[in-house]
């Protein structure tokens, strides 16, 4: 089942449900031993995330071409847009939240970010 729309590949909405079912598991754990705060940490954690895969993914998808190099310059614009998105996000939780329970915030972040690049490994079945 795959519940992404439709101009995002079976990976790509593969891992970013990967992405949401472990940022609710961890904002559940962080609630637990971290209080509210540690739980709202983990959810902005792994949003950061997930939205920066996601507009990377919508950026690559959008740039199809049938030339090496055209498809090259969407995979480096879309990495790209992704990296400046997670520098700003991070950025502006940090800054905005004082509240902030750094190991679930990182925490989450970066086990959705490892999620992200396994979308190389999901099928694609036609």
């Amino acid at each position: 089942m795959n519940a992404s729309p439709r101009f995002l590949s079976k990976p790509i909405g593969t891992v970013l449900s990967w992405q949401l079912m472990a940022t609710a598991a961890l904002a559940l754990l962080a609630w637990i031993f971290g209080g509210v705060h540690g739980a709202w940490s983990a959810v902005l954690g792994g949003a950061v995330s997930v939205c920066a895969g996601g507009v990377a993914a919508i950026v690559a998808a959008r740039g199809k071409t049938q030339s090496a190099g055209g498809v090259l310059i969407a995979a480096l614009l879309a990495e790209a847009l992704k990296i400046g998105l997670v520098v700003i996000l991070l950025w502006a939780v940090l800054m905005l939240y004082d509240e902030v329970v750094a190991l679930a915030f990182f925490g989450s972040f970066f086990v959705t970010i490892l999620l992200f690049s396994m979308a190389f490994f999901v099928r694609e079945y036609k």
